[in-house]
């Protein structure tokens, strides 16, 4: 079954835009939403493709660990913690309380 590049972004960006503001969700489970379970990876590659300038909410993805996957000290990294945190993300000890703030579609909020 082979399955066309752009298509597979598609999918994966349209996960993505549904993340509420002051929600996150990991690369894992937008893979999942997405039809594609274990390919997180997969939903990195696809952020590093969005156009620029694109209003897909990708600062809402983070690790399994609840941290920024970006290198620290990166302006990538430093974007995403400020774009959560205007979102009213809170971070503890560099990471995000994945029990508190991680989307769960279909569940109130």
């Amino acid at each position: 079954m082979h399955q066309n590049e752009p298509d597979l972004n598609q999918r994966i960006w349209q996960v993505v835009a549904l993340i509420p503001p002051g929600k996150v969700a990991t690369y894992g489970d937008v893979a999942r939403h997405a039809g594609l379970p274990g390919a997180a990876r997969r939903v990195g590659y696809a952020l590093r493709q969005l156009p620029a300038g694109s209003r897909i909410p990708w600062h809402r993805v983070i690790n399994a660990q609840g941290r920024i996957s970006l290198p620290a000290g990166t302006g990538g990294e430093y974007t995403q913690r400020e774009r959560l945190e205007a979102e009213g993300v809170a971070f503890i000890g560099g990471k995000i309380p994945l029990r508190s703030y991680r989307w769960h579609p279909g569940a109130s909020t």
